[in-house]
């Protein structure tokens, strides 16, 4: 990166999930749940709690228009998932889409799996700008003919049209989880992907919709000896047979499915001795993870928990070769952010294109970002006040008691309720989007 101090300045675009011209406020269904752009980042999809799944492609570059640089826009808006309820068990589903996974394109259409917290869907978005004309049954309304008026054949012919997008559901994998799904991953295969809920991963093929392999099984005998859950699991970017899992524990298993069908026994653990001195009422807590990812070179795990983004070698298990503090002017605020339950907040982190710099939300509509060669940081804003097109982010600071300066702000004026949960970053380049509630920012860093 030329210059971390321009990174992520540059503000292009914000797009608003609320449709309408007059804001009545948030309503729970236009939360953005999930952000996730596909392999080449030309598309980004994101997924609300009304189980909509909104699709923006990026435009081309236009000689006429060069400020229109790549700009995102709405390509497709279908629904995903609708409200069920489970009768055995007298328990409402909701719609919530949790995660979206693109898979690789290999012909012009589009595929890409969402779920909510039982069913995972996979869905085919694909374009159609013709349309046949001249059937032979068929009237160009689409009513049956009478056979007996049909005289000639007639050899249909393809017509052009207006371009629509159809998103089409190509499989549904239902049935297979007891508690609520967290992640989804598509193996590096492209045969298989896993599901993972509290206490249960499963192995999927993308063929077969009737049965999964239970691959991770955590669940004790007793559930009153249970101590920890599932809460994060990911594939190896390159290596089909390796995945990873994260715990409520702060731990993290690395299994590699060679060894065994059942992978209850990891390859490797990692684990971060605890400090004494830092222990607390809410130690367990804050040290639940609630992301892991893999960097693009597989070398790397990136974990998030509540106040730290943490980076580990494969090759260390004992301690992370990397630690960030994302706002560590919270942790004498952890009893009143117990209480007003903000404490079992998941946050997502996510890696940049080269692995160099890492990037996560946090209160008050903030994001911070860590570059990890130079060990630089920045705290930026999302927020519909400052970010007009082409205006250039400024870098927020947080001031922890005694005086405040002008450009800074105090820890108690923090708005909990605004918190920056997902975040994606484009694969190669520094376009990132960032889901503040409703609304969906694209941050570009500044073009000279």
């Amino acid at each position: 990166l030329a210059g971390f101090g321009n990174l992520m300045q540059d503000v292009l675009w914000c797009f608003s999930q609320v449709k309408g011209t007059i804001d009545i406020g948030v309503t729970e269904a236009d939360i953005i749940s999930t952000v996730e752009f596909n392999h080449t980042g030309e598309l980004l999809a994101t997924g609300d709690k009304g189980g909509r799944v909104v699709i923006f492609q990026r435009e081309q570059e236009s000689k006429n228009q060069p400020h229109r640089r790549g700009e995102y826009n709405v390509y497709s808006t279908f629904q995903s998932h609708e409200p069920e309820f489970d009768y055995l068990k007298s328990l409402e589903i909701e719609e919530k889409i949790n995660k979206i996974r693109w898979l690789p394109q290999q012909n012009a259409a589009y595929f890409l799996l969402s779920t909510n917290d039982k069913t995972v869907k996979l869905w085919k978005v694909s374009e159609r700008d013709k349309r046949p004309e001249g059937y032979n049954l068929k009237d160009e309304d689409g009513r049956l003919r009478d056979p007996s008026m049909i005289t000639m054949l007639r050899v249909p012919v393809l017509r052009p049209m207006d371009l629509m997008v159809e998103a089409t559901p190509r499989r549904v994998f239902a049935n297979a989880h007891t508690y609520h799904i967290n992640s989804i991953s598509v193996n590096s295969d492209y045969e298989t992907y896993m599901s993972a809920d509290d206490l249960r991963i499963n192995l999927w093929n993308f063929e077969i919709t009737n049965q999964s392999f239970n691959i991770v099984d955590i669940k004790p005998a007793n559930m009153e000896e249970l101590t920890e859950v599932i809460t994060a699991a990911e594939f190896h970017p390159h290596h089909c047979n390796t995945f990873v899992y994260s715990s409520s524990k702060g731990t993290i298993r690395l299994c590699d499915m060679r060894t065994s069908a059942l992978c209850d026994r990891h390859a490797k653990f990692f684990e971060e001795p605890e400090d004494p001195s830092n222990r607390s009422f809410f130690s367990e807590i804050i040290s639940s993870i609630s992301d892991v990812k893999f960097s693009h070179s597989g070398r790397y795990i990136m974990t998030r928990d509540y106040l730290t983004v943490k980076v580990w070698d494969l090759n260390m298990e004992n301690r992370p070769i990397e630690t960030y503090q994302v706002h560590d002017y919270l942790r004498s605020k952890l009893c009143s952010l117990y209480e007003n339950d903000c404490i079992f907040d998941k946050f997502e982190c996510v890696w940049n294109g080269s692995d160099s710099v890492i990037m996560t939300g946090s209160y008050n509509n903030f994001f911070r970002m860590f570059d990890r060669n130079t060990k630089r940081d920045v705290t930026l804003e999302a927020s519909r006040e400052n970010s007009k097109p082409r205006a250039i982010l400024k870098p927020r600071k947080v001031c922890v008691g005694g005086k405040r300066r002008k450009d800074e702000i105090s820890v108690d004026s923090l708005d909990f309720s605004k918190k920056i949960l997902h975040t994606a970053w484009h694969p190669s380049e520094n376009i990132i989007a960032v889901a503040a509630t409703n609304n969906l920012y694209i941050f570009q860093d500044k073009v000279n």
